[in-house]
């Protein structure tokens, strides 16, 4: 297998992990604190991260890599994770897939701009026709639409771009997991004693799917997707990789509506913040 293969498999592979992210956060946001929730799962996978830095003796990278870490962190550590969660009080899982079709274009952006790479007009051209196709497709049908809820998913993507970008620029010097690592360890001082603070007082009302939901964000979400994710995009381009975004847009949005009414608790609220549908 060539290395542009490679780097699409690993970039699909990344994609299918990454494709729970929302509705696993939907589902958790339901009983916990968003700011707790995005802290948690970070301060959890920086602690998994340290154990295979430290089993497979990873060596540290320079000072001239901090930039970079730190980008990274506040992109794909802090910045997505706490958006998306905040938005997801306010729409619907299917909803924020609209908002995923855009990742490839914004990550795209970024690329240029940090990582160096020159994608030939035709490539812009299908990015923002993908772009285009994508929202029109999860528009279509009944959802629910928030102003505040729309403006967080879309600065949510916005910082996701940069930190994918810096990430697997990053990478072809370090390596995919070692990155994300590093940057969730970098994060930790900070994440670790918010996550403390806003720790629910009682987990008797915390449900089971919100701990399954916790339980995947952090192991899959922040850690085990960016493994293939950062070598696919290192491999295959940052621009072109990214565009494995646009096709599990289609494909998840169509999944999640198909499961027509689909509950994870109790009745709908008014305000989708509890016991919420995912539709």
């Amino acid at each position: 297998m060539d290395k542009s293969t490679s780097g699409w498999v690993n970039g699909f592979i990344g994609v299918a992990i990454f494709a729970g992210s929302l509705p696993a956060t939907r589902v958790a946001v339901a009983d916990l604190n968003p700011t707790f929730l995005t802290c948690a799962r970070a301060a959890i996978a920086a602690v998994l991260g340290l154990v295979l830095l430290l089993v497979l003796r990873q060596p540290r990278p320079s000072l001239a890599d901090v930039p970079s870490l730190a980008f990274t962190a506040i992109g794909c550590v802090v910045g997505f994770p706490l958006l998306t969660a905040l938005a997801l009080q306010h729409v619907t899982s299917a909803h924020s897939i609209v908002f995923l079709g855009l990742l490839p274009l914004c990550t795209a952006i970024f690329a240029v701009r940090r990582g160096g790479e020159r994608p030939r007009p035709p490539f812009w051209g299908f990015s923002v026709v993908g772009a285009a196709f994508v929202a029109g497709y999860a528009a279509t049908g009944d959802m629910e639409a928030s102003l505040q809820g729309d403006l967080l998913m879309l600065a949510a993507i916005v910082v996701c771009g940069m930190g994918y970008a810096e990430g697997a620029r990053l990478s072809r010097k370090l390596g995919g997991w070692q990155v994300i690592s590093w940057a969730l360890l970098l994060a930790l001082p900070i994440m670790l004693p918010i996550a403390l603070l806003t720790m629910p007082t009682s987990f008797e009302n915390v449900s089971t799917g919100a701990w399954l939901g916790l339980a995947y964000v952090s192991l899959f979400s922040m850690l085990i997707g960016f493994v293939f994710w950062y070598r696919g995009l290192a491999q295959g381009g940052i621009a072109a990789v990214g565009h494995g975004w646009t096709f599990d847009v289609v494909q998840l949005r169509f999944h999640i509506k198909s499961r027509d009414h689909f509950s994870i608790g109790a009745k709908r609220p008014e305000r989708l913040g509890k016991h919420a549908l995912i539709q």
